[in-house]
């Protein structure tokens, strides 16, 4: 949303209670100190985590999507007053790394195969508010495709107890899981639907 003014949105002040993450690695959203998540696009991954810590206080500039209680964010600004805005997504054909790159970028978040179980301590959204994922009360984060909460919504809900098998990063003190397969618990794993192509 990187054509949105920052300055035509309402700022909310908090500090950021820790940052989420995708499973490549990078950080698309922070939940911060009032509750409130915030996504933002994982192109601005770089320059958040460069200057702006866990417990820092920061003023954010979003959107809120009907579908969640959420934020989707035009711009983070630091407690220095550094703004650091969505300026869209790189140029492809500038910014396409070279195969040497892509290599040294596998080797830095490797994936092993793990199987969690918790209760969900809360939802995780994308920027139109759909759901990605989850956060177990642990601290660890499961992410998603859209399409497999929809068979996933009787029992998936805040509170609940649920097992997740998949390929899993370890970003700092952070495991993020790819859910592959899932159920209410370990003996009740089911792998998830793939895609619908209508």
């Amino acid at each position: 949303m990187h054509w949105i003014d920052p300055d035509s949105l309402s700022p909310v002040a908090s500090k950021v209670q820790r940052f989420l993450f995708n499973p490549k690695g990078e950080a698309d959203g922070m939940l911060l100190a009032n509750g409130t998540e915030a996504h933002f696009p994982p192109h601005m991954s770089k320059p958040v985590l460069k200057r702006i810590r866990c417990g820092d206080a920061v003023t954010v500039y979003g959107v809120k999507p009907k579908a969640a209680d959420m934020l989707a964010l035009v711009a983070i600004e630091t407690e220095g007053g550094e703004r650091i805005c969505d300026t869209g997504p790189p140029d492809k054909h500038h910014d396409h790394p070279r195969p040497g790159h892509l290599k040294q970028a596998k080797k830095k978040a490797p994936s092993l195969e793990a199987e969690v179980s918790g209760s969900v301590e809360r939802l995780l959204h994308g920027p139109k508010g759909e759901v990605r994922g989850f956060l177990l009360s642990d601290g660890q984060i499961v992410r998603c495709p859209p399409h497999a909460l929809e068979e996933a919504r009787k029992w998936l809900e805040v509170g609940e107890a649920v097992a997740v098998r998949g390929p899993a990063i370890e970003v700092g003190d952070t495991r993020v899981i790819e859910a592959r397969a899932w159920g209410p618990s370990p003996r009740r794993l089911k792998a998830l639907a793939p895609k619908r192509h209508d």
